[in-house]
């Protein structure tokens, strides 16, 4: 049965190398991202983009692929109508903190200078991106997510989580001591994800999950599986280790056998099926 709704991931799946819609994982011209994309429309289907990215900058992207709404930094905030109407998600924002962004209150409590204190030359913000969020606090750096949280719980901030949101490439920006490519991570409330958000917008839709497909890249994808019917890696996600089998683990998500756009395009094609 076609899909209802279709959710994607951006950077690493819908786009790839410097966020390009018309360049494979190897960097060739392809058109297949843009066909699909073309018969998704045609099929009257909508697509929503989920990402770690800012409300303004889903915006932007939005008007480009003519989407139908997006859920901007990792879940914690979704829009629709052009952007005109947004709702912020806090989850396990305390209580007293009621009505105001979380990153104001990261920021009034230090969590992310005590952060990057804790952890010297590993984590930074993910900056010039990371100016404009207020759901999340975007870093970059490479860190051992589950002791972070650990550390977090030590502090009395165990209601805050850290979430990977895949690799980005190294560039000048980065001023770390770390081997490879940065992760973006973001430092957020628990009870927010794109899981979270993804059935929050379903249900002001109106639609059944089990008609709804998702599409990602990268381990804080994984969690829309439980939102939808059906989710799909693409290819270059799955090839990071331990994806393949975290993959294999949910009953309802598959690995695409093309990377980024083009494994979108696939994604997409499945999803009209």
């Amino acid at each position: 049965m076609p899909a209802a709704i279709v959710y994607t991931d951006l950077d690493g799946t819908m786009v790839g190398p410097r966020g390009s819609f018309v360049h494979t994982a190897a960097g060739e011209l392809t058109a297949e991202p843009w066909t699909a994309l073309l018969e998704l429309h045609r099929a009257g289907v909508p697509l929503v983009l989920v990402s770690g990215r800012t409300h303004a900058q889903l915006q932007e992207a939005g008007r480009v692929f003519a989407v139908d709404g997006s859920i901007a930094e990792l879940g914690s905030l979704v829009s629709w109508s052009g952007g005109r109407e947004t709702h912020l998600l806090t989850g396990e924002l305390p209580p007293e903190f009621a009505g105001r962004a979380p990153v104001e209150v990261m920021a009034e409590l230090g969590v992310v200078d005590a952060l990057v204190a804790a952890w010297p030359g590993r984590v930074e913000w993910h900056a010039p991106w990371s100016s404009t969020h207020v759901g999340d606090a975007m870093l970059r750096g490479r860190v051992d997510t589950a002791e972070v949280d650990a550390w977090l719980a030590g502090r009395g901030w165990g209601w805050l989580t850290i979430k990977d949101n895949g690799r980005v490439p190294r560039t000048s920006r980065v001023t770390l001591d770390v081997e490879g490519d940065p992760h973006v991570y973001h430092l957020m409330p628990r009870g927010i994800g794109k899981g979270h958000a993804i059935a929050w917008d379903l249900a002001r839709r109106g639609v059944d999950p089990a008609d709804a497909v998702a599409v990602g890249d990268s381990v804080s994808d994984l969690e829309m599986a439980g939102a939808v019917g059906r989710l799909f890696i693409t290819a270059n996600g799955a090839a990071v280790p331990g994806m393949a089998e975290a993959v294999a683990a949910l009953p309802n998500a598959a690995a695409t056998t093309g990377a980024m756009g083009l494994g979108w395009a696939e994604a997409v094609r499945t999803a009209l099926r």
